[in-house]
């Protein structure tokens, strides 16, 4: 996976900063993806495009607060390919692998920046900043969280495997 990064430096980007409450009242993704990111950084969806990102940095405990699936269903549906934080929430976490969007713990997010692009290797554990040719040791996906990002979620995962 390649892709140019957005990053935030803040610590404790919470699911309600993510995809805001009042938005809630639609469970459609595009919906949700114009409003993605909104209480944090109003021009997210516009800075985003300009750049090209579609790789998120952030502080750690990315994806506290409330358990909503809607949250990284907005990041999806807005473009985003992968979460790249030193620590995530659990359900957080979860959610993600659910519906086939890669996250990355990694401790040293100071070495990356916005507009950086960054290309993920999952299988070798390799994360390169092709901008600053720096690559690093990240912790690889067990083969089955593999598959499951692969089939986009645990849905199309257990439907493959039925089938």
């Amino acid at each position: 996976m390649k892709g140019n990064v957005i990053k935030y430096d803040e610590k404790n980007i919470n699911t309600d900063l993510i995809i805001p409450a009042r938005y809630l009242i639609k469970s459609d993704p595009d919906y949700l993806a114009e409003h993605c990111m909104e209480d944090l950084d109003k021009d997210f969806i516009l800075r985003k495009d300009q750049i090209g990102a579609s790789i998120i940095v952030a502080g750690p405990n990315f994806g506290c607060g409330s358990s909503r699936e809607q949250a990284p269903i907005a990041l999806k549906a807005s473009g985003i390919k992968c979460i790249i934080a030193p620590s995530f929430a659990r359900i957080f976490f979860r959610n993600c692998i659910n519906i086939g969007l890669p996250i990355i713990e990694f401790k040293d997010i100071d070495e990356i920046h916005t507009s950086d692009e960054i290309e993920i290797d999952f299988t070798e554990g390799i994360l390169n900043n092709c901008s600053t040719k720096q690559k690093y040791k990240i912790l690889r996906m067990p083969p089955f969280i593999q598959e499951i990002i692969q089939s986009n979620g645990l849905v199309n995962f257990a439907r493959n495997r039925i089938l």
